[in-house]
């Protein structure tokens, strides 16, 4: 690998105590790729956070990879600056992709991530709008595509007659993973998709596809559950009341995956494949789906980032901008 100028060090935000949800803007030593992998050294431009990250290390220890410096953020969009011989990434190429939760993270300067996990960006997303897609992206294709049972419609006709047939139901569906599950069942030919969503975001929820919306804020999902035909799968991403709920909502015979609290492991186990990347990267320059953006914070802002993330109402995803 040849090597550019890189400097020493970076401005990382940095996790001082795994048992405290604080944290601080810092200079750490820049890691390189190592020789004789499929590492690559990124620029990162910007990151997205993800709810409950600062408690996984506390919570998971056994999670964590041993040599693991505390840097949150595990979305993100970059500039290769080096890259293995014959990786289909060279020196310039912009990638965008999740790193496993246990590992350092990408809020940092440079960031280091695996030639299998990567995919290029979008050509008709911004930096901001690519980093807000992969793990959201990512869980719902699993979610639908894996694990629920459905088809692949737009490319499967069959499968798409079949997916005709179906009711799924999707909660906080406004959300990061709620968007693109709506989105995707959409794109896949089901036939009815129940958004459960609050009142503001009705409309929002119905133009990603919804066919039907349960406004929480007016029925719960169990009382909902109480009027109406069962579904055949819920996705939530919730937890807690609703998760329980969700149980009332789905026909004998379904499917419930939940994914919540716990990172990249819940009721099925999330994974940042590169080639299943590349196949949303495909849908959206096509048009066919497209990201959400809730807000978006510069590097030095990123403590109200994570404030609004964690906030939980959030439509879509928070970005921090990192050069």
């Amino acid at each position: 690998m040849s090597t550019p100028s890189i400097p020493p060090t970076v401005r990382a935000i940095f996790q001082p105590d795994i048992q405290s949800p604080s944290l601080v803007l810092t200079r750490l030593l820049t890691q390189l790729p190592q020789n004789n992998t499929t590492e690559h050294l990124i620029k990162v431009h910007a990151v997205s956070p993800c709810a409950s990250e600062l408690t996984w290390a506390k919570n998971y220890p056994s999670l964590m990879d041993s040599n693991r410096v505390a840097i949150p953020c595990f979305d993100f969009v970059g500039t290769v600056i080096l890259a293995p011989p014959s990786s289909p990434f060279p020196p310039g190429t912009e990638v965008y992709t999740r790193t496993p939760g246990g590992r350092t993270g990408n809020g940092r300067e440079y960031t280091i991530a695996e030639m299998e996990q990567l995919a290029r960006k979008p050509k008709n997303l911004t930096m901001e709008e690519a980093a807000s897609v992969p793990i959201s992206a990512f869980t719902a294709w699993q979610a639908l595509f894996d694990h629920g049972g459905l088809k692949m419609g737009w490319k499967d006709m069959e499968g798409k007659k079949e997916n005709q047939g179906k009711r799924v139901l999707v909660t906080a569906a406004a959300g990061g993973v709620g968007s693109w599950a709506v989105q995707l069942a959409k794109l896949a030919g089901v036939g009815e998709i129940i958004a459960v969503a609050g009142s503001n975001n009705v409309e929002f929820v119905k133009g990603l596809g919804a066919t039907e919306v349960v406004d929480y804020r007016k029925i719960s999902l169990g009382g909902w559950a109480k009027q109406n035909e069962r579904v055949d799968l819920v996705i939530d991403m919730v937890g807690g009341q609703t998760l329980t709920d969700a149980w009332f909502a789905v026909r004998d015979g379904g499917r419930i995956l939940g994914v919540n609290d716990v990172p990249e492991s819940y009721f099925f186990v999330m994974e940042a494949l590169g080639w299943q990347l590349k196949q949303i990267t495909d849908l959206i320059e096509k048009g066919e789906v497209h990201p959400v953006v809730d807000s978006i914070w510069e590097f030095e802002d990123f403590e109200e980032a994570f404030a609004k993330v964690e906030g939980g109402h959030a439509r879509g995803k928070v970005i921090i901008r990192i050069q």
